[in-house]
C-alpha cells in the first residue's frame, strides 16, 4: 500500500486513557492512507503495540508519574515530581526532532505530551483540558498548560460545544493565538444491541497505588455477592489472563474488541471518571457508577458534572458500598450527542491544506 505520509502519534503514559483514545485516531489515519508511527512509553506503549502489532513503534522518555496514597498529598507530590517531568519533556522534545528527521515524519499528533512537537511540520495537541483544575492553583496549572499548547499548530478537543458537553468547564476556555477544533467524542467502541448477561462490570484504571487500592476495596465489597460480576484490572501484561475470585471473574486486561463486547453485555459499570472512559460509556449508552481517583481534581469535576447532567451518580472511594448502586435508577445513563466530524478534512493539515 502506498501511504500519504508518516504521522507520529504520541499519547501520554498516565493510566491507559490517552493511549485508548488514540486508537480511533490511528484507525482513522489508516483509513485515509496515512502511516501512523506509535511513540510512547510504559503501559500506554504496550497497549498500542498489542492493538497495532504491525505498526512501527518508538519508546519515548518516561515521565514516571505516580500518585500518593494520601489524596491530600497528591498536589504536593506532583510539585516535587515537576523537575523530573520537565526533564522528560525536554528529553522528548530533543528526541522528537531526531525521530522526525530519521522517519520522514510529515505530521505529529501528541495526546498531552508537551514536548512532542516540531516547528518544521504540522503538530497537533489533543486535550479536553483547556482548563486544568488543581484546586487553589487552577490558574497556575491552566496558564502553564496553555503555554505548552501554544507550541502546536492546532489543538483538537475530543468533545463538542454546548450545555451537553461531556467535559463541561474543562474545555470551555478560549486560547488566544491557537486554532482549537472540537472534533467530537473519541471512542474505540461501537454500541451493540445484545442481552446484558453481566450484572456488574468493574473497570479499573489509572496510576498506582490508587488503582490497586480500589481493586482491593471492590474485591472485598463484592466477595459475598450472588450477582454476576466481572472485573478488568487494567494491568497490561504480555498475555491476557483470568482468575476466579468467588463469584467474580477477573481479567488482567482486555484488548478493545473483547472489552467492547464485555461493556455492551453489562447492565452496570463501575469505573473511574477519567475522560476517555466517559467518552466510551457515552458511545455505548451505559449505566455507570463513578468513583473518581482520590485527589485528582479533573475526575472529581467530571463526576460532579455528569451527576448534574443526570447521567450518572458517584461517590468517593472510601465511601463506596454496594447499596449505593441503587442510586443508578434515578439517572439516565451516560449519553453523547449525534456529532459527526470530517476527519478527512481535519487530516488535510498534514498535507499543507
Amino acid at each position: 500500500m502506498k501511504y500519504r505520509g508518516n504521522i507520529l502519534v504520541a499519547p501520554l503514559n498516565w493510566g491507559l486513557g490517552h493511549a485508548s483514545r488514540c486508537i480511533p485516531i490511528i484507525k482513522l489515519l489508516l483509513k485515509y492512507k496515512f502511516n501512523p508511527i506509535i511513540a510512547s512509553d510504559g503501559e500506554a506503549l504496550q497497549l498500542l503495540v498489542q492493538e497495532f502489532p504491525e505498526l512501527n513503534r518508538i519508546e519515548l522518555p518516561s515521565y514516571n508519574i505516580s500518585y500518593s496514597k494520601n489524596k491530600h498529598l497528591l498536589k504536593f507530590k506532583m510539585l516535587i515530581d515537576s523537575p523530573k517531568i520537565l526533564k522528560a519533556i525536554k528529553a522528548e522534545k530533543k528526541m522528537t526532532s531526531e525521530i522526525v528527521k530519521a522517519n520522514n515524519i510529515i505530521g505529529i499528533i501528541s495526546d498531552n505530551r508537551p514536548g512532542v512537537f516540531n516547528k518544521k511540520i504540522p503538530s497537533v495537541f489533543i486535550t479536553h483540558q483547556l482548563k486544568v483544575m488543581s484546586g487553589s492553583t487552577t490558574w497556575l496549572t491552566t496558564s502553564w498548560h496553555q503555554k505548552m499548547i501554544k507550541h502546536f499548530d492546532q489543538c483538537w478537543v475530543p468533545d463538542y460545544k454546548g450545555p451537553m458537553s461531556l467535559s463541561g468547564e474543562l474545555s470551555s476556555l478560549e486560547i488566544p493565538k491557537i486554532k482549537t477544533k472540537f472534533i467530537g467524542t473519541l471512542s474505540r467502541f461501537d454500541r451493540i444491541i445484545c442481552e446484558e448477561t453481566i450484572d456488574i462490570l468493574i473497570l479499573l484504571s489509572g496510576p498506582e497505588p490508587q488503582r490497586s487500592m480500589l481493586e482491593k476495596k471492590l474485591t472485598n465489597s463484592f466477595k459475598e455477592t450472588t450477582k454476576t460480576v466481572v472485573m478488568v484490572r487494567g494491568v497490561i501484561e504480555n498475555e491476557s489472563s483470568t482468575e476466579q475470585r468467588g463469584n467474580m471473574k477477573v481479567y488482567n486486561f482486555m484488548l478493545a474488541e473483547h472489552l467492547e463486547t464485555l461493556i455492551n453485555e453489562s447492565a452496570i459499570v463501575i469505573s473511574r471518571s477519567g475522560y476517555t472512559s466517559v467518552m466510551d460509556f457515552a458511545r455505548l449508552k451505559k449505566n455507570v457508577f463513578f468513583i473518581p481517583t482520590p485527589g485528582q481534581f479533573e475526575q472529581q469535576y467530571l463526576a460532579q458534572h455528569l451527576e448534574e447532567l443526570r447521567m450518572a451518580p458517584f461517590c468517593q472511594q472510601e465511601d463506596f458500598t454496594i447499596d449505593k448502586l441503587e442510586w443508578l435508577k434515578d439517572y439516565e445513563g451516560v449519553r453523547e450527542l449525534d456529532y459527526q466530524y470530517n476527519f478527512k478534512k481535519l487530516f488535510s493539515l498534514f498535507e499543507g491544506e
